[in-house]
């Protein structure tokens, strides 16, 4: 059940100082207090929902069919990495700020990696679950990447009024897309992903799926939390992206 807490923190500390500090400063007690507590709470998720792995289904190891999504890059690309994100998830932040931006360069923007964008907001996150529908209220439009990037980028600051003032400052239709979030257009679309994470046993965010690109979808392993570069390309070369 800790298969997370451990991964998390270790990434945490193998990826250095947050973005918004120096290296001689380090992180913020205010936002070290916010990180332990983005940990007892993935624990206290972890202690409710883990279950063992089936029988015979080796640790790690998954294969998901893939029928509708959102990706960057070529749809036939041989690799294919797909992260389980919580726009008001820290974490996944910092992987987007530290580690995305060089892995969209070298691998999707060549052409060698497909990247894929589930949902996965956490019940402890109260605007993680409408952040996920306004990000598909935007793609409506055309614009999912472009709303994800500024929700991914801005975790605490996702209430209705800022999801808002994104899309306006994005230059959507706001008719359109307040309708949409209104009515919950996506939340059938967002439960879904997130009905799939619990089936794979994903527990917390920010989780990947790396893996050999396959008819159906993919076939691969997790890979889980925000790591450094290194531990991307690793797999990701292991699979065929090099």
């Amino acid at each position: 059940m800790y298969r997370i807490i451990l991964p998390l923190a270790f990434a945490l500390l193998a990826t250095g100082p947050a973005p918004a500090q120096s290296e001689e400063q380090g992180i913020t007690r205010q936002q070290a207090d916010a990180i332990l507590n983005e940990l007892r709470q993935i624990r206290q998720l972890l202690e409710k929902q883990a279950r063992p792995a089936p029988s015979g289904e080796a640790e790690g190891s998954v294969k998901l069919k893939i029928t509708d999504a959102n990706w960057l890059g070529k749809k036939d690309a041989p690799v294919t990495l797909i992260e389980f994100t919580d726009y008001q998830c820290t974490f996944c932040q910092r992987f987007h700020l530290a580690t995305f931006p060089e892995i969209r360069r070298r691998y999707i923007d060549t052409g060698k990696v497909r990247f894929l964008s589930r949902d996965f907001p956490l019940n402890f996150h109260a605007n993680a679950f409408r952040a996920a529908e306004a990000a598909r209220c935007a793609g409506d439009q055309g614009q999912f990447w472009q709303m994800r990037d500024v929700l991914v980028a801005n975790p605490s600051r996702l209430s209705e009024d800022d999801l808002f003032a994104y899309a306006q400052k994005l230059g959507l239709k706001m008719e359109p897309f307040k309708e949409c979030l209104t009515t919950r257009k996506h939340r059938a679309a967002v439960q879904k992903d997130l009905d799939e994470a619990f089936s794979l046993r994903v527990s917390g965010t920010p989780s990947f799926i790396v893996g050999r690109t396959t008819a159906e979808g993919v076939e691969g392993v997790f890979l889980v939390g925000a790591q450094p570069l290194e531990a991307f390309e690793q797999k990701l070369r292991e699979f065929g992206a090099n």
